[in-house]
């Protein structure tokens, strides 16, 4: 018995440390081809989205609306729609510059890279990522790690690289091996500890594309705080005027 054991076993053990050190560059780019599609979901060549913001905290409540425009993965522009005293304010993003507009006080102020991973609007969303100034592509290492659900789903661990100037010591990605649909993020500090984790949640279909719909962050560390962002409308890969990518669409009149 303990010959079949070793007749069986062994061929198989061969075939997987085989298959191991040939794959590992197809494994590479199957990952980075992933990644590719999560940095893309939202924005693809060109997209046009209507949302909706609820930022929560212990002592207070409150929801923005607001339009996005992007091209690429080098453009955005933002603009609040309501509340009344947030209505107006926008943003803008060009590469690795950044500047927002108030009308209360008319004055375009440029957002410093120090300040891309600080609040955007009060809310647990930071500047980073609502402009998407970082690609995971591009800015981290990715590799597929073990989870127990790996039937259905893939985890795939992302390690910033020296170069890319980010407070996280990693970042889980979940996506779900059907369609390559994010379930979950979850990002760590420098110290290996979970700091906050996003939902993916309610996947719709905007024109061809499918995504979800309902982006829920939630600080660890702060209880009874969390940033719910609702897709209302989008559309994708649209013909979008140039003159939106500008500081002067900043301070138009709308």
């Amino acid at each position: 018995m303990r010959k079949l054991f070793l007749l069986l076993t062994v061929p198989a053990i061969i075939l997987w440390i085989g298959f191991s050190s040939t794959g590992s560059s197809d494994e590479a780019s199957f990952v980075r081809e992933i990644v590719k599609k999560v940095d893309r979901l939202y924005r693809s060549q060109s997209s046009e989205a209507e949302l909706e913001m609820e930022i929560v905290t212990p002592n207070w409540e409150r929801q923005l609306r607001l339009k996005m425009w992007t091209e690429g993965l080098h453009k955005t522009f933002i603009h609040i729609l309501s509340p009344k005293k947030d209505a107006g304010i926008t943003t803008l993003r060009i590469g690795t510059s950044m500047w927002n507009y108030f009308p209360k006080i008319n004055k375009v102020i440029k957002v410093p890279p120090s300040m891309m991973m600080a609040s955007w609007m009060g809310s647990d969303f930071t500047n980073d990522d609502l402009v998407k100034e970082s690609s995971l592509l591009e800015d981290y290492n990715a590799v597929f790690v073990p989870a127990r659900d790996m039937l259905n789903y893939y985890f795939i661990e992302l390690i910033p690289k020296k170069k890319t100037p980010t407070v996280w010591g990693k970042i889980i990605l979940v996506l779900r091996k059907k369609d390559i649909i994010p379930v979950r993020q979850v990002f760590y500090d420098e110290k290996g500890e979970e700091v906050r984790v996003m939902n993916f949640s309610d996947i719709r279909k905007f024109g061809k594309r499918k995504i979800p719909a309902t982006l829920e962050l939630v600080p660890l560390k702060h209880t009874g705080r969390k940033t719910v962002l609702r897709y209302i409308d989008a559309r994708f890969d649209t013909e979008i005027d140039d003159s939106i990518f500008t500081r002067r669409n900043l301070q138009k009149k709308r």
